[in-house]
């Protein structure tokens, strides 16, 4: 199984225990106005510690200074500002999208991988099977399916020939 990719809101280790090395923690706190480093330096050790990857979301320069292992690009973030900055080699960028529009932004921002949703979820933003698969073949970035995944239909996620997912119900 390759990767699979959870987002969390706030530190939790109930959850995060239960997981193995394939996944990889997006820690998005949206919530507060300014990000405070403390909760994020401590899931940064507690991940470590279990051997997981730790990504941030929408702050590239703070998921820099933290050396973590990458940062996840949300949709509604189209700035190129970060391509300024020198990587190491192993740091990640990631994003998602939801259309055409947003796949061709993330692919000028850099990503390594492109998140498309949603593939189950029936929101605004919801594709299906069918045209989840349309969209992917217009990249040329590796694409992971978001958005409703859960046990019981991560199985259909061989009809994409992709096996890397992300979501937050699949993992609680």
């Amino acid at each position: 199984m390759n990767r699979k990719y959870y987002f969390i809101n706030k530190f939790e280790t109930n959850n995060i225990d239960k997981l193995d090395k394939q996944t990889v923690i997006i820690y998005r706190n949206y919530n507060s106005k300014s990000l405070n480093k403390e909760p994020v330096l401590k899931l940064k050790k507690y991940c470590q510690k279990r051997g997981i990857k730790f990504y941030l979301s929408n702050n590239v320069r703070l998921a820099m200074t933290l050396n973590l292992d990458g940062v996840y690009i949300p949709s509604f973030n189209k700035s190129t500002k970060h391509l300024s900055f020198s990587f190491k080699k192993k740091f990640s960028l990631i994003g998602s999208a939801h259309n055409i529009k947003e796949i061709k932004i993330k692919e000028k921002q850099k990503v390594d991988k492109i998140f498309i949703s949603s593939i189950f979820k029936k929101n605004k933003n919801y594709l299906g099977i069918n045209k989840f698969k349309l969209i992917s073949n217009l990249t040329k970035k590796k694409v992971v399916a978001l958005g409703g995944i859960s046990k019981g239909n991560v199985k259909k996620l061989k009809l994409l020939n992709n096996t890397e997912f992300a979501g937050i119900s699949y993992f609680e």
